[in-house]
């Protein structure tokens, strides 16, 4: 059976490392999974991305914002995702719909109705199975987020906007508390690490997947 399985969280909150350590738990369980991320994932999706985070100077409006990352979304599920999860893979995303809820529902002030009606068309209604959502003040995130460089187009907005992302994110979490694991990212990354494997691993059990949870 197939695991969609989706990583959020504010900027800087840790999602890549975390993503790169569950890797490495899955290939050591000989578990074969797909990587993958949001914008990109695909030759569209990857030219996408450059416009819509990486081109800082380009004026882009909010609402061209919200359909550029739900084309490159589109075109994701459609050639990567249900594709794999059809073949009883498991996928794992660097953010996904929930991200444009957050971004550009809260954080940018579109309609919140109009983003799930396109989202839901962009994807025909795919959900991810478990979505973890790392957690984190946005003023720490963006600190840690400066570390790494020049910062995108999010990376770039006052920290209202970051505010109202995070807490989009934990509403999101409260009204589907089934499909999410909210964890505070400023936990050590050993301590997340376990509690992200320790979910998935029973999940993979429960799938036969794996013969036994690996804590």
């Amino acid at each position: 059976m197939s695991l969609f399985i989706t990583f959020e969280g504010p900027e800087g909150a840790g999602k890549s490392t975390q993503i790169k350590r569950l890797a490495a738990r899955l290939e050591a369980a000989n578990v074969s999974f797909i990587p993958t991320r949001e914008p990109g994932g695909t030759l569209l999706g990857t030219r996408i991305r450059s416009v819509v985070l990486q081109d800082v100077e380009l004026e882009v409006h909010p609402l061209a914002e919200f359909l550029l990352y739900s084309a490159s979304r589109a075109q994701l599920v459609a050639d990567v995702i249900r594709p794999a999860l059809q073949s009883g893979e498991v996928v794992i995303c660097d953010r996904y719909a929930d991200s444009s809820a957050a971004y550009q529902g809260a954080g940018r002030g579109l309609n919140p109705r109009f983003v799930a009606d396109v989202t839901w068309e962009a994807t025909g209604g795919l959900r991810p199975h478990i979505t973890v959502l790392l957690d984190l003040d946005p003023e720490v995130g963006l600190k840690r987020a400066a570390v790494r460089g020049q910062p995108d187009r999010l990376e770039s907005a006052d920290l209202g906007f970051h505010q109202r992302v995070r807490q989009a994110f934990l509403d999101i979490a409260a009204a589907e508390p089934e499909r999410f694991l909210v964890l505070d990212g400023q936990r050590s990354e050993d301590e997340l690490e376990a509690d992200i494997w320790a979910a998935i691993s029973a999940t993979l059990t429960a799938l036969g997947k794996v013969t036994t949870p690996d804590h």
